[in-house]
């Protein structure tokens, strides 16, 4: 069970991992996110898949700037944190893409192990807009 200091710790890590994602900083999420970590984007789209370690989790994020012309948002609404060193962040992706318009709330479940985000899952709303929108 983790004590209170680390989850607070581990919540703020979320925090400023939001914040880096979200003006670009990159620099601030090489040093949060650990060089093995695994991201899984759900759904039936062309960005869809599990990604192994930081250099394909960063590709991910970049197809997200990338293909929106940068504006792709994770606008942090909550974070919640659990006994065992997960933290849930839930936001709302907002962008623009091939006069597309994306507004879905979304949460990510970030497992953190000795300070860095080891795994992050995303888990949408309406999947089906994700979905239409990256399609």
């Amino acid at each position: 069970m983790a004590d209170v200091t680390s989850r607070n710790q581990n919540s703020e890590l979320v925090r400023r991992g939001y914040a880096a994602f979200n003006s670009g900083d990159m620099d601030t999420l090489a040093q949060i996110i650990d060089e093995k970590c695994t991201w899984h984007s759900p759904g039936r789209n062309p960005i869809a898949g599990d990604y192994k370690g930081r250099e394909a989790t960063f590709a991910q994020f970049g197809r997200y700037g990338g293909q929106t012309l940068g504006t792709f948002r994770a606008n942090l609404l909550h974070v919640m944190e659990s006994e065992d060193g997960r933290v849930v962040g839930v936001h709302r992706n907002t962008g623009e893409r091939n006069g597309k318009q994306l507004d879905v709330l979304c949460c990510i479940v970030f497992d953190i192990r000795a300070g860095k985000v080891v795994d992050g899952r995303e888990h949408f709303y309406d999947l089906y807009a994700w979905d239409a929108f990256w399609a």
